[in-house]
Parts: C-alpha cells; sequence; structure tokens
C-alpha cells in the first residue's frame, strides 16, 4: 500500500543544518534501498504558490503567502509500507532526525488508485459496466 506522508511546517524561513540534511540524505538513500520510499521533496515557500478554490461553481485564485494559514505543507513523503502501522513507523524515523530543534508535524494518510491497492475510480467504472 501506498502512504503520503505530508510534513507541516510553520514558515520560517529556518533551513535545516548541514548535519541534518547529510543525516536526511542517508535516510533517504537507505528508504530508497529498502523501497519503502517512493518519492520525497521539500516544497518551496507559500510566497511562491497559489490556492485555488471552486466554491459554488466559481473559481478563484489566491498568491500566496496565505496570512491565514499558521503552518503549511512543507514537503512529502511517499512510502511503501505493508500497513498504516509500518507507515507511521517509516514517518517517526524522519521525524527523529530532526531532534528537539524543530516542531514538525506529519499527517499520514493511506493513497488511493492503481498502485496504493485501492481505487474508486476503477470500482466505479466496474460497477457501471456490469
Amino acid at each position: 500500500m501506498r502512504f503520503l506522508s505530508m510534513i507541516r511546517i510553520q514558515e520560517t524561513g529556518r533551513m535545516p543544518s548541514e548535519q541534518l540534511t547529510a543525516d536526511m540524505g542517508r535516510l533517504i538513500e537507505q528508504m530508497t534501498r529498502e523501497g519503502t520510499l517512493v518519492d520525497t521533496a521539500g516544497l518551496r515557500p507559500s510566497a511562491e504558490g497559489v490556492r485555488l478554490r471552486l466554491c459554488q461553481g466559481r473559481l478563484s485564485t489566491t498568491d500566496g503567502p496565505f496570512t491565514e494559514s499558521k503552518e503549511v505543507i512543507g514537503g512529502y513523503a511517499i512510502l511503501n509500507a505493508e500497513s498504516m502501522v509500518q507507515a507511521i513507523e517509516l514517518t517517526k524515523r524522519f521525524l527523529a532526525l530532526h531532534g528537539n530543534e524543530w516542531d514538525l508535524e506529519c499527517e499520514v494518510r493511506q493513497m488511493e488508485g492503481p498502485d496504493s491497492g485501492h481505487c474508486r475510480a476503477a470500482e466505479a467504472m466496474a460497477a457501471g459496466a456490469a
């Protein structure tokens, strides 16, 4: 099963230390070799982003930064795991690297789709064909 681990941060402009960057590089390499990490990346600051909203048939856009947000998604990891429990353990490995210096939160959710072992769209199409 695939899981998405979304890293929530408060945008302070703080950058990871060289040690943390090296430690994350080693963990990413190890998890990739294990087959538990599919993809990961940090995201550019919200000041460079745009939010799109559909409300009552009308589309609107809002340029960042998003001042109403206390925290934003700062990065993500797509994980291959046997269960939610394993996905949580993999995410804990990432968080543990940050020690006491960072205040981070990760949201872990199972993905749907052809690679996830579960796909509502495919189920709906199959039901319609029957």
